[in-house]
């Protein structure tokens, strides 16, 4: 087997950084956060991995490791509305309370998206008044459960088609895009303090969805209703991911418009079984992806969708893909772990660490060391 030249240099600095801890690196960065999504301990006994708890449960609260966290499930529609008017804070209730006892930012997941929803929403019969009231009810009670706690909120999840056209969701072919603006409009009036993410995957690029997310953006602020964030998921394979300067050039587009970015719910999957050439690639993404965000001022922090191989959704939906995090199933790192530390302590091609670029912005031209 050819040995890829990513792996030697992750071999290389893998001895040093040996204790490296994500979060404190992504701080001295100028980040605000490198966070892992988890689910509920409940959520894991389904999955058959107890003898996995303590060890698990020791990673994702050490706050060097991880700064912010998510709850992957117990915060959707699916959970917190099963039927209309009944509300249940379950699920999100141990993550978010885990995120208050360990000091960790919360970013919160998901108010409106037309997957894991409640059956009885998506298979209703509603008229734009009912379907309007509904929306406005479950962002009132869950946004309002959760006041407070929240760092942000992915307001409006996936609402795009890869050529950047709305989604026929059951939101959109009621309503049209003006849900788009009721979710907004509703959730800055119930939680003022929490930012308000418009979050999608395939957003890590220059192209035709983009272009969608940033006309979202703009809808919202021509109607002057508040939009905070753009949430970049960053679901990426190992073979065919963006590149540094796309996801740089792409990160700048949404920063244009006023708004902050993160990597919500980073992974990178690869074929199965794993071996050193799909780790090397693998290391490289996650790399470039952290970097990216490093290097745009407007990026405020990385999010990976769980970090431990065995909890990730990846498996379940793309069936020969796996590895997609940064922990094997007995707790070694991935050579990607090491590789988004260095994207954290190194410079890339022409750019250079965010405290450097703010100072010099107004000499975009003049290369930068």
């Amino acid at each position: 087997m050819r040995f890829h030249p990513v792996v030697s240099v992750l071999v290389a600095i893998s001895a040093p950084l040996a204790t490296a801890q994500l979060n404190s690196y992504a701080k001295k960065a100028g980040l605000k956060y490198f966070g892992a999504a988890t689910d509920s301990p409940g959520q894991r006994e389904r999955a058959g991995l107890e003898a996995a708890y303590p060890q698990y449960d020791a990673i994702i609260r050490g706050t060097s490791e991880f700064g912010q966290t998510t709850p992957t499930n117990g915060q959707k529609w699916l959970f917190t509305e099963p039927e209309r008017g009944v509300f249940n804070f379950t699920e999100g209730d141990i993550v978010a309370s885990r995120a208050a006892e360990n000091g960790q930012l919360l970013r919160c997941h998901t108010l409106v998206w037309h997957s894991q929803l409640a059956p009885w929403v998506e298979e209703g019969y509603w008229t734009p008044e009912e379907l309007r009231a509904i929306i406005v009810e479950h962002i009132t009670q869950v946004m309002g459960h959760y006041k407070g706690q929240c760092y942000a909120w992915d307001v409006v999840n996936e609402a795009l088609n890869e050529d950047g056209t709305y989604r026929e969701s059951v939101f959109y072919n009621v309503l049209g895009e003006d849900f788009v603006k009721l979710a907004f409009s509703t959730a800055a009036e119930i939680d003022p303090s929490a930012k308000l993410y418009y979050n999608d995957y395939n957003l890590e690029s220059p192209g035709a969805k983009s272009e969608g997310a940033i006309r979202i953006v703009k809808l919202l602020k021509e109607a002057e209703i508040r939009i905070d964030g753009v949430g970049m998921q960053a679901h990426l394979t190992a073979s065919g991911a963006p590149t540094l300067d796309q996801q740089i050039a792409v990160m700048e587009s949404y920063g244009a418009l006023g708004v902050e970015i993160a990597l919500t719910e980073l992974d990178v999957r690869v074929e199965m079984p794993t071996n050193e050439t799909s780790m090397a690639w693998q290391a490289e993404v996650y790399k470039n992806s952290v970097s990216a965000c490093v290097q745009v001022s407007a990026c405020v922090g990385v999010t990976i969708w769980d970090f431990y191989d065995p909890f990730s959704w990846v498996p379940a939906v793309f069936p020969g893909e796996g590895a997609a995090l940064l922990w094997f199933d007995d707790f070694t790192k991935h050579p990607a772990y090491y590789a988004a530390i260095e994207a954290m302590t190194k410079k890339t091609g022409n750019y250079t660490c965010r405290s450097k670029r703010r100072v010099t912005e107004n000499k975009r031209s003049r290369r930068l060391y």
